[in-house]
């Protein structure tokens, strides 16, 4: 069924709490520094959403080496935390709506340091719990960030979004970019250059406790409930949108270092590229979801973006070295653009806030678990080739679904589902 499409200036951003209503209420007589503070926090506490799938990604080929992990056990390491973020960002609205979102979110803060620990004791078997660990944590992150913003931020919902999306990936970028350095200043120390990420997340936690102490109980809400959502194609389209164009991201995370050091450059310099990537991709997130809504629909530019990130991947696979700079550019615009288009498409094609967040949810789940499929089969194929060659061949197919996908889910038109409220 086609239905109007919602205003997008009006559509409230996708909250971890909001299948109950009436909304969590801000924080009350907050002063300007304690709202500097709370802006401040969520923008550092986003920067640790991210060094665990690039930092492992730095120095796989250590990694394999110093541990001994086979091609298929480095396969697994570099898609457990994207299988974590399907398995456990259902966990996150449950967890909100029972402790709130402040206090999930320091337990999320300072289990993410100890799974990023724990990847540091030099064992097979910690490299993978902590891995885990940290991946769910990131699970339940991503999903309360957006309600915390809505709820604390609502005259600057945009701007506070803008910022954080940045220090998402300038986590991944730094992490790409300073893990292998740090390793070397380090004595060659491994395990010390994957650890030291639990740092940052140990500093914020302290800059956070203040929201967790200052927050009142909330009084019980009416509940909603949202059917026919998960036999809705519209929904289905934006899914398989949203998950196939994160495999391709995903298996930048995890492999465009290594790819890059097999074609001859040195772990710095690749690292230093893949950190400019996602910087770009920075900008391009900013950038890409004013341009899908100023347009009819979001059709074109998702088949453009899809384009450019899978025609920047077969440049960086077989260009000329010389090139890779441009590519590494393309490919930073092209992937940023995506996410944040199929972030705005989640909004666009839902009629309201409570259909958005169970789309949002849909989405990620089953999005998450597919995109988990990129980085695995990266790896097999590397192990099965020796090489990254025919890696191209999934990288096309990858893009192609996407975009598809992504014309289809771009259309002017909402899902068939309904809110219904429940006692």
């Amino acid at each position: 069924m086609t239905t109007s499409l919602p205003n997008a200036a009006s559509v409230d951003l996708i909250d971890a709490e909001a299948d109950e209503i009436p909304p969590p209420q801000p924080h009350s007589g907050q002063s300007p520094i304690g709202r500097f503070v709370l802006g401040v926090s969520l923008v550092l506490i986003a920067f640790n959403l991210r060094p665990v799938f690039s930092s492992a990604s730095a120095l796989l080929p250590e990694i394999r080496t110093g541990l001994g992990l086979s091609s298929f056990g480095t396969s697994v390491l570099t898609t457990l935390p994207v299988v974590c973020l399907g398995l456990f960002s259902p966990l996150a609205p449950r967890l909100a709506q029972r402790l709130g979102s402040e206090r999930v979110m320091l337990g999320v803060i300072l289990l993410l340091a100890l799974g990023t620990a724990l990847r540091g004791l030099s064992s097979i078997s910690m490299l993978f719990v902590g891995t885990a660990l940290a991946g769910a944590c990131i699970a339940i992150g991503n999903v309360l960030l957006p309600g915390v913003v809505k709820r604390d931020f609502p005259d600057k919902a945009a701007v506070m979004t803008g910022c954080y999306t940045m220090a998402l990936c300038a986590g991944a970028a730094s992490a790409a970019g300073l893990t292998l350095p740090l390793e070397h200043a380090l004595g060659g120390s491994l395990g010390g250059a994957l650890a030291a990420w639990a740092l940052p997340a140990l500093a914020v936690s302290l800059l956070w406790l203040p929201q967790v102490i200052g927050t009142r109980s909330q009084a019980r809400r009416t509940g909603f409930r949202v059917t026919g959502l998960w036999t809705d194609p519209i929904a289905w389209q934006v899914t398989l949108f949203m998950g196939l164009q994160s495999a391709l991201a995903y298996c930048v995370f995890g492999w465009l270092v290594p790819i890059l050091r097999e074609r001859g450059l040195d772990g710095v310099t690749a690292g230093a590229i893949v950190s400019a990537s996602v910087m770009v991709q920075a900008a391009s997130c900013l950038v890409a979801p004013h341009i899908a809504i100023k347009g009819r629909d979001q059709r074109v530019i998702n088949v453009v973006l899809c384009a450019f990130a899978v025609v920047a991947l077969l440049g960086l696979l077989f260009a000329p070295l010389w090139t890779v700079w441009f590519w590494a550019v393309l490919q930073g615009i092209g992937q940023g653009g995506l996410i944040a288009v199929a972030l705005t498409v989640i909004v666009l094609r839902s009629p309201d806030a409570h259909i958005a967040a169970h789309l949002s949810g849909m989405a990620q789940f089953v999005g998450y678990l597919l995109a988990a499929i990129g980085p695995l089969i990266v790896g097999m194929i590397h192990g099965w080739t020796g090489s990254f060659a025919w890696c191209s061949v999934l990288f096309v197919l990858l893009g192609l679904g996407a975009a598809i996908n992504g014309w289809f889910a771009g259309r002017a038109i909402t899902v068939n589902a309904k809110t219904i409220e429940t006692p």
